[in-house]
């Protein structure tokens, strides 16, 4: 009953801390959309698909690491063992961070050139460098407060960021650098490296004040590095794979647009109104279902240490009812009042007409979430990316072939296609585990 009560109290706090950093993040992004227009905003859009992917390599997959093997010693009651995993996460972290730092500088003049096609120059990339270590090293903490249950803090962490990140973004906007779509994004992107480095010395003195609860009464058993390896490794290497395709993804979409006829101009704005306009709207309630998925990874890890299989079943049956029907309730919510939104937040009509293209898709996006960190929490992360890994290869497919020929007719179509063979993919494999369960 304890557990369950501590389960509910974490998820009140995420989803109201969710719910308001994606306020305000909306409110943000509406800010900026007037502030630096939709071609900026297509062009920032390409800038962040490469920077996700340098954070992606920067993680390395030490989030899960960290939440399940701090669960799994704490379910047993090895709390000196879940203090010392953490702190080899950490570590882990920093190294991986470095190297994604290093490579991002080498290659940033080649990236720049082939992919952004010189609408910058490679020193908004420089400044990407400095924040990778920061935010891989916030991940493995993240991870432990996750494990711990003590989300709070993080979540005090988050707000933190976001108000540094607004208030330097816009004060660089507004103050510091003249007008032009570089200097846009080099606004955006300092703002968002100096919150990201401020956010770890946030995170990091809270677990230092947190972690004193466990003391270090016994030595560890030599075997932390290889369990760190056998989970973060091959999460890391599939996240890799998953994270150029989406990358390859992104940078094809507007020059796939261009040869469809439309301008470099209409493609980055067409792109931004889709990825950085509509998109988001959609998944503003997701609030909810982040909230509850980050804590599912810990219960799950849990249930799977206790051999607890027909509490795995009866959890899974009920998530899927009720998700399924909040999915469908919000799907009829934007299709009734696509137009007021995109006139309320963005003065722009035109962005209904994806919002409305778009939303009989959450439920599948909603639910792929759920059912992701389920199978996390089992055990079955490689499985995980390798769905995903699937679904862009699919995708690019579609993009290369069917974009230049429908324009953006056929990135909406690619869109639904992807989210659709992912959620269908991943499904199957939850259901094909919970059969071998007795």
């Amino acid at each position: 009953m304890k557990r369950l009560k501590l389960f509910f109290i974490n998820t009140v706090v995420l989803t109201l801390t969710s719910f308001l950093l994606h306020t305000i993040g909306v409110s943000f992004n509406v800010y900026i959309s007037g502030k630096i227009g939709t071609e900026a905003v297509g062009l920032f859009s390409l800038v962040m698909s490469i920077y996700l992917f340098a954070v992606t390599i920067a993680k390395s997959g030490i989030n899960l690491a960290t939440t399940r093997l701090v669960s799994e010693e704490l379910a047993q009651g090895n709390t000196s063992r879940a203090k010392k995993v953490t702190q080899k996460c950490i570590l882990f972290s920093f190294l991986t961070g470095a190297i994604a730092s290093f490579l991002l500088f080498v290659f940033s003049d080649t990236i720049t050139k082939v992919w952004l096609h010189s609408r910058i120059t490679p020193k908004c990339l420089h400044i990407v460098c400095i924040a990778l270590p920061f935010i891989s090293m916030s991940s493995a903490v993240h991870g432990y407060f996750t494990a711990v249950r003590r989300v709070y803090k993080p979540a005090s962490c988050q707000f933190f960021e976001q108000f540094v990140k607004i208030g330097l973004t816009a004060y660089f906007l507004n103050l510091l650098f003249p007008p032009g779509l570089e200097y846009a994004c080099l606004s955006l992107i300092l703002g968002d490296v100096i919150s990201e480095v401020c956010s770890f010395a946030y995170i990091y003195l809270l677990y230092r004040l947190d972690s004193r609860r466990y003391h270090n009464h016994s030595r560890a058993q030599g075997s932390d590095s290889r369990r760190i390896f056998r989970i973060a490794v091959p999460v890391a290497l599939t996240s890799y794979i998953r994270s150029g395709l989406s990358t390859i993804k992104q940078v094809l979409i507007p020059s796939s647009l261009e040869k469809s006829g439309l301008s470099c101009s209409d493609a980055l704005s067409g792109y931004g109104m889709v990825t950085g306009m509509a998109i988001p709207v959609l998944m503003f309630p997701s609030v909810l279902i982040n909230a509850i998925s980050n804590l599912l990874v810990p219960e799950f890890s849990r249930y799977r240490a206790k051999q607890d299989y027909k509490r795995v079943k009866e959890i899974c049956i009920l998530l899927f009812k009720v998700f399924g029907i909040f999915s469908i309730i919000l799907t009829v919510f934007f299709l009734l009042f696509a137009e007021k939104l995109s006139v309320w937040m963005y003065q722009n009509a035109e962005v209904a007409v994806y919002i409305k293209l778009l939303a009989p898709l959450l439920f599948f996006m909603y639910l792929d979430t759920i059912v992701d960190s389920i199978l996390k929490g089992l055990d079955a992360q490689v499985s995980v990316m390798l769905c995903n890994i699937i679904d862009l290869l699919v995708s690019i497919f579609l993009i290369y072939f069917m974009v230049p020929i429908l324009g953006l007719p056929g990135y909406l179509l690619v869109i639904c296609v992807s989210e659709i063979l992912n959620f269908t993919i991943s499904t199957g494999k939850l259901v094909s585990i919970l059969r071998h369960y007795t």
